[in-house]
């Protein structure tokens, strides 16, 4: 027979029940703040603290049915993410806004972020290379002996770094953008111009990685910061590939959400 519950420590009910008190020795102190770090980014991130100030410990564990030790060690694990600060005299604080990035439509940075600040880019690299690299030409199913355009750009969000986009284009597509507004406007708006016409869909592969030193520079975070590494290929309507990513953005400033309709297999 499992021990009655004997602590305020934050456990788990049945399927589609809410967190209750179980204080059983299979729940570790580390397993407990985990869950509740989990419950508080989903309100932080969800905009449950509007003035960016959360509440004191005492009352965390009272709204979350968590020891008060319990919520200092998740506001421990929170604080390490890079998502709140904590200082004496001060209280517990979101760093800074975590922007949501849907994946169920084909948008560029600047059209997603709308309404939150200003992007711009900070065009690093823009050229037509003569001889790229086998994997950019293979990834846009172009010859060997094929061109391409190599776009690098910092992409920033009222200033603030916010990711580190690596592009190659086919050349008919990518050599007339090189003329165009690259620091003020979303690549995909640019394509459109060229071809006449909506883009038609993407491949997008996520990996959750950790920053090496250039991207942390780059990026202004620390060695090791966590990272979303994004790889999108882009298709025209007919299927042909024209637009290659690689993108590191940083993932205490984004996330990544769609919403997902279970049908037949």
């Amino acid at each position: 027979m499992g021990q009655e519950a004997t602590g305020g420590d934050v456990g788990w009910g049945g399927a589609g029940e809410p967190p209750r008190a179980t204080g059983t020795s299979c729940d570790s102190r580390a397993q407990r703040a985990r869950r509740l770090a989990d419950l508080l980014r989903q309100q932080i991130i969800g905009g449950a603290f509007e003035d960016g100030r959360l509440p004191e410990e005492h009352a965390l564990a009272r709204s979350l049915d968590g020891s008060r030790n319990a919520v200092r060690a998740a506001l421990d694990l929170l604080r390490a993410e890079g998502l709140i600060t904590r200082r004496r005299g001060v209280g517990t604080r979101v760093v800074t806004a975590k922007y949501g990035h849907g994946l169920d439509r084909l948008t560029g940075l600047a059209e997603t972020l709308n309404g939150y600040g200003e992007v711009r880019n900070e065009v690093r690299v823009a050229r037509l290379v003569p001889a790229p690299p086998r994997s950019a030409l293979e990834r846009l199913r172009l010859p060997d002996t094929s061109p391409a355009v190599h776009l690098e750009r910092l992409r920033r969000l009222d200033g603030e770094p916010l990711s580190v986009d690596t592009t190659w284009l086919a050349p008919d597509i990518g050599t007339p953008l090189l003329e165009r507004d690259l620091a003020g406007r979303d690549v995909f708006d640019l394509i459109e111009e060229v071809i006449g016409g909506p883009l038609g869909y993407a491949d997008v592969t996520v990996h959750a990685i950790t920053a090496d030193r250039d991207s942390a520079d780059l990026l202004g975070i620390r060695d090791g910061a966590p990272l979303f590494a994004i790889d999108r290929l882009t298709h025209l309507p007919d299927g042909r590939p024209v637009d290659a990513e690689s993108l590191r953005v940083r993932a205490d400033r984004l996330t990544l959400s769609t919403s997902l309709h279970r049908g037949p297999r």
